[in-house]
Order: C-alpha cells, then sequence, then structure tokens
C-alpha cells in the first residue's frame, strides 16, 4: 500500500486530523524527487480519503499554494465539502469536493 509508513496520525476528530509525515527515507519522497523530496500534491487526497473515512470521486478544485518536505507535521482541517491543509500555521493546500 503506498501510504503504508508514509504518516502517522498525531491527533484526529471529527474536523480536524494532525499528522506527522515521514523521513525522506519513505519511497514516496524518494520517487519524487530523490535529490530534493517533497510531498506530491496527490498524497493529500489520499491521507484525507484515509483519516476520514472518505471516497473522494470528484474534485471540484485544488490549489497547492507551499511546498511539504519530509517530517513534516500536517494539519487537514475539514467544513463540509472543503478541506484545508496546514504546515506550522501556513496555508499548504485547499481542497474542494
Amino acid at each position: 500500500m503506498l501510504l503504508e509508513g508514509f504518516y502517522e496520525v498525531v491527533k484526529q476528530s471529527d474536523e480536524e486530523a494532525v499528522v506527522q509525515l515521514s523521513d525522506a527515507s519513505h519511497p514516496i519522497f524518494q520517487a519524487h524527487f530523490p535529490d530534493n523530496p517533497i510531498m506530491p500534491g496527490f498524497m493529500h487526497l489520499d491521507i484525507i480519503e484515509d483519516v476520514f473515512s472518505l471516497e473522494i470521486t470528484t474534485v471540484k478544485k485544488a490549489k497547492y499554494s507551499a511546498i511539504v518536505e519530509p517530517s513534516s507535521e500536517l494539519t487537514y482541517t475539514k467544513e463540509h465539502n472543503k478541506f484545508k491543509v496546514y504546515c506550522k500555521d501556513n496555508i499548504v493546500a485547499t481542497l474542494l469536493f
């Protein structure tokens, strides 16, 4: 499974989830990109599906506003079908389903 070992849930509720990403040795970071590992944007979708027990079939809008590096702690907030992703109080992604 692609997500296996990629992140760990630190805190979770119905409206918020905090996850700790793995270090740069994880295969996802090794593939994207080996010399400058960053989190691929599509992984936000997989994490949202996983931690909020959703099945995303349509993405109405996705905006990625910052690079996410290995070992980052991310906070996912949910308001109806809109999700915001924060890293150190900065929005790194906004997704609407």
